[in-house]
């Protein structure tokens, strides 16, 4: 079997992959490299949901690359135009072109005496297993499962005569119209669901154990929209991502400060959209503080107004279990379904599922301590990309990626060829990889890496901390140890 070798591999052609290829070209041009993608496309998540409504969480001055104006006049885009300018961005730039589609990295083996990584590959047309080797590999895989998400083991689903369908494995031809919709969870993907599956079906149900905060807001940024008719592209766009991140920047530490006074200002809204009539207390009033888990935005407030016009409606309630007219709640109330979405979340998969095996013996990340939010104590030459919690996830990843291209080249100037960090002070605290509370992390928060509670293991969910720290900070700092 021939291997063929790449100086950095990719793992991943989503934004976090797209991204780190741009920088690669950019700061290292005389480095060759591949994107490995599992799929047979790029763009990740925004390929993978094809749910009714997909939309941005974000803003995409900030979900956007720092590097490509994002022009399209809605600040919170719909999922084909994402994927319109992630094509055009690999294709602008000439990424495409390093692409290996339909090909999944099943191990990955690090070897001190060859200082190269050796990666088994499984083709998925054909079932062959193909090698690829490099000396430093970058994994942009996201975080989640992408074959399946998650849902409870619900008692008697096998009864219900309707549909069960999770928004990850939507099916495009399910016929919803003038049909009565059930949609289980109260995160983002039911948010946005809701109001679309609401233009055409009877009736839509929000099923929640506990209220979520909700933020309504106008899809489009009169700003910089402005900005974008009388100043050139580049320069508009910078303002506002700038202005994006500050604004983000400045809400989140108020919140964390003042979570009383930040709670009440979210309630405050909603009892505008919804009148002083409606349950806001059961409904929307979270027995957490605000972002503690993420806040979901409402785009030009669509799901309250289809609660408003009744094709909507929400339950806070929990399921005793299926039955086959629908579900049966605990109160012994039963909501009569057609179909049933279960938006209970994603099932996360840090680093992709991938086997690391670092000189022949395993590796399992949640053994390791997070270093700079990127690298992994005792890895060498590998770089993963995790996004913010707090802000967009494209923030944090170029970063990630402008520091692995400085990394390089500085291994280059001193002619290293390894590059590992290594943890100094044994007696350390460390504490947990993220201070979050959402479901689909607490599922899995053993499996996750730890950090520490000194720099640079400690993680902070902070954009301008993290410039200055990965941006300007030495790379040679005592910690990461070179060869």
């Amino acid at each position: 079997m021939s291997t063929e070798h790449f100086d950095v591999i990719i793992i991943g052609a989503g934004i976090s992959g797209i991204s780190a290829a741009y920088y690669l070209q950019r700061d290292c041009p005389t480095k060759s490299y591949a994107i490995i993608e599992g799929r047979d496309n790029i763009g990740g998540t925004w390929d993978l949901f094809k749910y009714p409504g997909i939309r941005s969480d974000s803003d995409m001055y900030t979900l956007g690359f720092a590097f490509r104006p994002w022009t399209n006049p809605k600040a919170i885009a719909d999922g084909p135009s994402i994927m319109r300018y992630l094509k055009e961005t690999v294709e602008e730039t000439g990424i495409e072109e390093h692409i290996l589609f339909g090909r999944k990295v099943v191990k990955a083996e690090w070897s001190s005496d060859t200082q190269n990584w050796t990666l088994e590959v499984i083709v998925n047309a054909k079932g062959q297993i193909e090698k690829y080797t490099c000396n430093f590999l970058s994994m942009c895989s996201g975080y989640y499962n992408y074959e399946h998400g998650y849902t409870p083991e619900f008692e008697g689903m096998d009864t219900f005569k309707g549909v069960v369908i999770h928004p990850q494995q939507w099916n495009p031809d399910l016929d919803y119209n003038n049909k009565k919709i059930l949609v289980i969870g109260s995160g983002a993907t039911a948010v946005t669901l809701i109001p679309e599956l609401a233009r055409e079906a009877a009736h839509v149900t929000m099923l929640q154990r506990s209220p979520t905060y909700m933020l309504s807001g106008p899809d489009q940024d009169r700003i910089s929209n402005w900005m974008n008719r009388y100043l050139p592209g580049k320069i508009a766009y910078a303002i506002s991502r700038w202005r994006k991140i500050k604004f983000q920047r400045v809400t989140y530490d108020l919140a964390r400060k003042y979570p009383n006074f930040f709670k009440k200002l979210l309630i405050n809204r909603v009892k505008k959209e919804l009148g002083k009539n409606y349950n806001i207390n059961k409904h929307f009033t979270p027995r957490y503080n605000p972002w503690d888990q993420r806040i979901c935005l409402v785009p030009n407030g669509d799901l309250f107004a289809a609660i408003r016009s009744g094709k909507a409606s929400v339950i806070t309630e929990h399921i005793d279990r299926f039955v086959p007219e629908g579900v049966l709640l605990v109160s012994g109330d039963t909501l009569d379904a057609d179909i049933i979405v279960t938006a209970t979340g994603l099932d996360l998969k840090f680093g992709g599922g991938i086997e690391l095996v670092v000189d022949q013996k395993k590796v399992h990340l949640g053994d390791t301590v997070v270093y700079k939010g990127m690298m992994y104590s005792d890895i060498p030459n590998l770089s993963l990309a995790f996004g913010y919690t707090n802000a967009s996830w494209t923030l944090k990843c170029d970063l990630t990626n402008q520091y692995v291209c400085r990394l390089i080249n500085h291994m280059d100037q001193h002619g290293y060829r390894q590059c590992c960090p290594r943890i100094q002070d044994k007696d350390m605290e460390l504490v947990p990889f993220l201070d979050f509370t959402s479901g689909y992390i607490q599922r899995y928060i053993d499996q996750l890496p730890k950090a520490g509670t000194q720099p640079p293991w400690r993680l902070k969910q902070d954009y301008y901390y993290d410039r200055k720290v990965i941006q300007k900070g030495r790379i040679e700092d005592g910690v990461m140890e070179f060869r």
